[in-house]
């Protein structure tokens, strides 16, 4: 009997990381790398549910704050200086989130706690918050997918895109 409930629950634990599995960007800009560690949870036919006020997300404790991912909270990791937006954020380790309560107008928000659960979030830790720019993909984001891009110049982009939803926010490494 203990190696049938064992079984199960390998089967269960392994279904569940192949739904969303951790994946890593990282980018060199100005000569330091900024890298995100992320699971990449999939749209699995809950295109247009999972956004919304009823949707996916929003059965989340943190609703509206999102985990910007799955499983563990979403870490930024940076080599040197960044402002995000108008955000000074120095070298180090941090966690990010999205206030999504307005579907078209995100909010980035970088989080000082790190190493917790995505569910885990305590909005006494933000170093701060940041506008994102909003888009439309040009077909749906099927699996999350963050983007790091060097836009010369000390200058870059963080992107991530899900479903029906592309944000980003420009950095410049200081």
């Amino acid at each position: 009997m203990k190696s049938l409930l064992l079984c199960g629950a390998l089967a269960a634990a392994s279904l569940a990381w192949a739904q969303s599995p951790p994946a890593t960007e990282s980018k060199t800009v100005g000569g330091k790398t900024i890298a995100i560690k992320y699971c990449s949870p999939r749209v699995n036919s809950r295109a247009g549910r999972i956004f919304t006020k009823d949707g996916l997300i929003s059965h989340d404790a943190n609703y509206p704050v999102w985990r910007a991912g799955a499983n563990a909270a979403t870490a930024l990791h940076t080599e040197a200086d960044l402002t995000i937006g108008a955000l000074n954020v120095p070298k180090g380790d941090y966690t990010l989130y999205v206030d999504i309560a307005d579907p078209d107008h995100w909010i980035l928000m970088i989080n000082k706690q790190t190493g917790q659960w995505g569910l885990t979030y305590n909005k006494a830790q933000d170093l701060g918050r940041v506008r994102m720019t909003m888009s439309k993909p040009s077909a749906p984001v099927e699996e999350l997918k963050y983007t790091l891009t060097d836009a010369g110049g000390k200058r870059g982009k963080l992107e991530l895109a899900w479903e029906n939803h592309r944000a980003s926010v420009p950095f410049t490494v200081k």
